[in-house]
């Protein structure tokens, strides 16, 4: 296994899929999206290596409504560097907990 040199510019921006198994960067790559927008996501739905980095999908709790079947979901797709850095996500669809995902 050969390792690419790092160069001054690059500082400390490696990403979280540097020696990581799946679940850690599945889990990562939640937590990217939590810090920038406060969501949680709940459970990941899709997620996928791409020729350029990866694909993920979650379910995030948008709007907690009593009852929790009225809650609203919401599905979003983040797209991920090669190395696992969150670098887009955009809300895909929105629903009620109880009608599931359309």
């Amino acid at each position: 296994m050969t390792h690419k040199a790092q160069t001054p510019d690059e500082g400390d921006r490696r990403g979280p899929a540097k020696g990581l198994a799946l679940p850690e960067l599945m889990r990562a790559a939640r937590a990217q999206l939590a810090e920038l927008t406060g969501l949680h996501p709940e459970t990941v739905t899709r997620f996928e290596r791409t020729g350029d980095g990866w694909l993920l999908e979650t379910e995030v709790l948008e709007l907690s409504r009593v009852p929790d079947t009225m809650s609203l979901m919401a599905l979003y797709e983040l797209t991920l560097d090669e190395e696992g850095v969150l670098i887009g996500y955009r809300r895909v669809g929105r629903y009620e907990r109880a009608k599931g995902n359309p």
